[in-house]
């Protein structure tokens, strides 16, 4: 139970921590054009980031890939900018149209995953159940981003419903300013390049 705990809390902390910032925005960009009425489609989309991010924890345990931390580090905030860029141009919210999301939800999962890999790959690898530990973390993980989309669909919901925002202009509103974040933070770790 205790190193169910620990992996556990490694998930967690992954994304409910302050040096998250870049997780949070990425999360926050995915679930910004759902409403609370979408919440399984936000499940489905945060479940295809902890399929990605998952793979490439593996595959890095494993030792089958290396990327270099620099260029994972500049390469995430271009995800953000990317998934908040293309929120920018949608205008229907149909299921059909947001489809986009659940790619970049699992391509860029495979990027985020490589931001942690050289962190827990020492711990994961040492530990004698591998599957275990990479589950617990997983569950952790997935736990703190369900907090996270909850909070925003709520959000979007009181926005939209209660104070009778259009739907478009709130998810602008969000998408540029997590877009401008990004690339900030992008610029910001272009010259560790």
């Amino acid at each position: 139970m205790s190193d169910f705990r620990f992996y556990f809390g490694l998930g967690w902390e992954h994304i409910m921590n302050r040096e998250a910032l870049d997780h949070l925005l990425f999360i926050t960009a995915l679930a910004t054009i759902y409403l609370l009425k979408d919440w399984k489609q936000v499940l489905i989309l945060v479940t295809a980031f902890t399929i990605g991010h998952s793979l490439t924890l593996v595959l890095s345990v494993l030792d089958m890939i290396r990327f270099p931390s620099n260029w994972v580090e500049f390469l995430i905030p271009c995800t953000i900018v990317i998934t908040a860029f293309s929120n920018l141009f949608q205008k229907k919210f149909t299921p059909k149209s947001i489809r986009i999301n659940y790619f970049l939800a699992l391509f860029f999962g495979l990027i985020h995953g490589m931001g942690f890999a050289n962190a827990i790959r020492f711990m994961l690898a040492k530990d004698q159940s591998l599957g275990w530990g990479l589950f617990d973390f997983n569950v952790g993980l997935e736990a703190g981003q369900i907090v996270v989309v909850t909070v925003i669909l709520l959000l979007a919901w009181a926005i939209v419903t209660l104070f009778r925002i259009n739907r478009r202009d709130w998810v602008l509103f969000l998408s540029a300013g997590i877009f401008s974040l990004a690339l900030k933070m992008a610029l910001e770790r272009i010259h560790l390049l």
